[in-house]
């Protein structure tokens, strides 16, 4: 697939991957719909697309841990548009507290966002998608995804949540073509452990050296627009991270051993 000349749908667009991803594609000849909660930043990144590319954005705001703007989002969409070609699921919340100390109260907040809104979002443009003979999914999970690390567990839960329901729903509707990409991002040079939840459900506040050494947040950005391209099914990104993948599943006691010395932060 050359994505030039296509309508992408980004969600958590208004920073960090989502923007990435965001002026990556319009470079390449997309157009964006953006949605975000902060309709500030979205108008911003908006006036910087426009340059760009002239008519090549439009702001959708949308919290995707709610249902009802969900609904009107999509409506206002297939009102704009007679389908969209790509849907990147890529809102999401980040987490940095331990189990113990995390009430379940804040272990829902995160998979709301991380896994339900994905979920409801991608459910109701399916519709849209399987009328038009067709469509492309991407779904941002984590190197969380594919193993535990310590003060992300309901993150970590809501990533494996994420690629079970993805990869299981790439195999229902291959028929209908529809592709589906599964991007597992590592530390990215992002501001996602600043905006990450601590043990109270409040903003962890604080850039982890581990994430300011991240991979730059462009590179990132560029290999899963040709992963798209490529129609992919799987993406891992990241350094020493995706090393304790591959221990975890070659030589799981190295893994254990890494994770357990590795700095969660």
């Amino acid at each position: 697939m050359n994505i030039n000349g296509k309508t992408i749908w980004i969600t958590g667009a208004s920073s960090g991957i989502g923007e990435a991803l965001s002026i990556e594609a319009v470079r390449r000849g997309a157009s964006v719909i953006l949605s975000a909660r902060n309709t500030g930043k979205l108008e911003n990144l908006k006036e910087l697309l426009e340059k760009i590319s002239p008519g090549s954005a439009h702001v959708v705001p949308m919290d995707v841990t709610k249902k009802e703007d969900i609904i009107r989002s999509v409506e206002t969409v297939t009102s704009l548009y007679k389908g969209i070609d790509i849907l990147i699921n890529n809102a999401g919340v980040s987490q940095r507290s331990l189990a113990i100390e995390t009430p379940v109260e804040v272990d829902r907040m995160i998979l709301e966002a991380n896994f339900f809104g994905a979920v409801a979002l991608t459910k109701a443009m399916l519709p849209s998608m399987i009328n038009n003979k067709g469509g492309y999914i991407v779904a941002i999970s984590s190197m969380t995804g594919l193993y535990g690390f310590p003060m992300r567990s309901a993150y970590s839960a809501a990533k494996h949540a994420l690629s079970g329901f993805f990869e299981t729903l790439a195999l229902e509707l291959w028929s209908k073509n529809i592709r589906i990409t599964l991007v597992y991002p590592g530390r990215v040079h992002t501001d996602v452990s600043i905006n990450s939840l601590d043990k109270d459900g409040k903003p962890y506040g604080i850039m982890d050296p581990g994430q300011a050494k991240g991979i730059p947040v462009e590179t990132c950005a560029k290999k899963i627009i040709r992963a798209i391209e490529r129609n992919r099914k799987k993406l891992l990104l990241g350094r020493g991270e995706t090393f304790l993948y591959y221990m975890k599943k070659f030589i799981p006691p190295v893994y254990y051993f890494l994770a357990r010395k590795t700095s969660p932060i």
